[in-house]
C-alpha cells in the first residue's frame, strides 16, 4: 500500500495570495491618502509612511538610465521568470510546509506584487520609510519586505542541518 503526503501547495498559495493582497491593499491606500513626495509619521525620526515610485530596480538601480523603457521591460522579464522558476520550485517542494517552501511562496508573491506595478503603471511604488540614527534606508513596500524575508528563510534553511531521508 503506498501512501502519499496531502499536498501543501495549496496552502503555499494561499501564503502567496494573501501577500499579494495585502501589497496591493497598502499600494493603494497609500496612492489614495498620501501625496508623492509626502509622508505620514508613525515613529518620529525613526518609521514613516511615504509615497514614492520607483522606475528601477532594488535601491533604484537604473531608474536614472537613458533607456527607461527598455529597462522597465528588461526588470518585467527577469521578475516574470525569476517567478517562473520559483512557481516551478514550490510545485515540486509543495508537498509538505518547510522553511524552504514557506520561503519561496514569500519571493513568489513578493516578484508578482512588484511586477504587477511595472506593468500596470511603470513603475512600483515604495511607502516604507526608516531612519536609523543618521542612516535613512531606501523606501520599499510589502513585496520588497516578502522578497527579502523569503530570501533570508532560504539563507536560513541552508544554515540549518537536515536529516537525510532513508531509502
Amino acid at each position: 500500500m503506498s501512501f502519499t503526503a496531502p499536498r501543501r501547495l495549496p496552502w503555499l498559495l494561499l501564503i502567496s495570495a494573501l501577500v499579494l493582497v495585502a501589497d496591493r491593499l497598502t499600494k493603494i491606500w497609500v496612492g489614495n491618502h498620501v501625496p508623492i513626495g509626502g509622508g505620514i509619521p508613525l515613529i518620529p525620526h525613526v518609521l514613516r509612511i511615504s509615497h514614492w515610485t520607483n522606475d528601477g530596480a532594488a535601491f533604484s538601480l537604473f531608474a536614472d538610465s537613458a533607456s527607461p523603457h527598455t529597462v522597465r521591460w528588461v526588470l518585467i522579464g527577469f521578475s516574470l521568470t525569476a517567478a517562473l522558476v520559483v512557481l516551478v520550485a514550490m510545485i515540486r517542494l509543495g508537498s509538505r510546509f518547510t522553511l524552504t517552501t514557506v520561503a519561496l511562496a514569500l519571493v513568489f508573491a513578493g516578484a508578482l506584487g512588484n511586477v504587477h506595478d511595472r506593468i500596470a503603471y511603470g513603475s512600483v511604488v515604495d511607502f516604507i520609510e526608516v531612519h536609523i540614527f543618521t542612516y535613512h534606508w531606501p523606501d520599499f513596500n510589502v513585496a520588497d519586505s516578502s522578497i527579502v524575508i523569503g530570501a533570508c528563510l532560504l539563507m536560513l534553511d541552508s544554515l540549518l542541518p537536515h536529516k537525510e531521508k532513508t531509502a
